[in-house]
């Protein structure tokens, strides 16, 4: 059983959207730095529509209130994760393991 990709489904939907996303946002919604729309695709900064709540999850690719307009580079570093998984990517915060905790001995 073939699976098609719901973007691409009803492709002039998807086209109108990528529109109406592009011509509403100037800044990316995951770093708040400003998109350069002129930029085309293989570019990290490029703009990029990003699904909220990912397809992959159960997220609607055609709805207005589930997209947002992305750099290239953050959609990538989101993939089907949350924005405050990316934005924390993107500032270099990582978690800490269980064992890099500080050990507190007693002096006894």
């Amino acid at each position: 059983m073939k699976r098609t990709n719901p973007r691409s489904a009803n492709g002039h939907r998807r086209r109108q959207l990528r529109a109406r996303v592009l011509a509403a946002y100037d800044t990316c919604a995951i770093c708040g730095k400003p998109v350069d729309k002129s930029l085309r695709t293989p570019h990290p900064l490029s703009a990029e529509v990003d699904e909220i709540i990912p397809v992959s999850r159960g997220g609607d690719p055609l709805a207005w209130g589930n997209v947002q307009l992305t750099h290239r580079r953050c959609n990538r570093i989101k993939s089907d994760k949350s924005d405050a998984y990316a934005r924390a990517r993107l500032e270099h915060r990582p978690q800490p393991r269980a064992t890099s905790l500080p050990l507190h001995a007693s002096p006894w």
